[in-house]
């Protein structure tokens, strides 16, 4: 099941999200860190409609934001779509237990159907050069590959940006 996530969801999402970065830097992935993702950005995520998540018997397994909001790192990218009518992904995530059973395709899937519901002509998202298991998710669901932006509090290594036009 997924739905609009609820402030008393926050804290199970940082747990979820912390446990992705710890598992992350396990594998020499450094995209995660105390700075990214914040208890902030979920809170704005949440007041703006825009944070969901996904329950297994009643356990919050993950968590997806589906923004309209543009960021400013975004800016220089020659995006295949014109500006102001995408939808952008953010802070997907799954409880690292429960990977590689389906659920991160789901909320996927749920990102995407809604995107096409709200009549967006693409859906955009940016992924860590590092990890390439995320980038080959994204590749195999059709997006395209267009350019990178960087977050220096998250790391010096570059974001690959991504689109799927729907």
């Amino acid at each position: 099941m997924i739905r609009l996530a609820k402030i008393s969801d926050i804290d199970g999402i940082l747990e979820i999200t912390r446990a992705c970065a710890a598992k992350m830097e396990s594998d020499g992935i450094y995209q995660w860190n105390e700075h990214y993702p914040s208890k902030q950005a979920f809170l704005k995520d949440l007041e703006r409609e825009e944070l969901y998540v996904t329950e297994v018997e009643g356990k919050l397994v993950g968590a997806i934001v589906v923004s309209t909001f543009m960021d400013e790192e975004y800016v220089p990218i020659e995006w295949l779509t014109p500006n102001g009518n995408s939808s952008y992904i953010h802070r997907i995530c799954v409880d690292p237990n429960l990977q590689g059973k389906g659920y991160a395709q789901k909320l996927m899937d749920f990102a995407e159907e809604l995107s096409k519901e709200k009549r967006f002509t693409s859906v955009r998202l940016d992924t860590f050069s590092q990890n390439k298991r995320n980038q080959r998710f994204y590749e195999q669901r059709g997006y395209q590959k267009l350019g990178d932006i960087f977050f220096p509090k998250q790391s010096s290594h570059p974001f690959h940006c991504y689109e799927l036009v729907l």
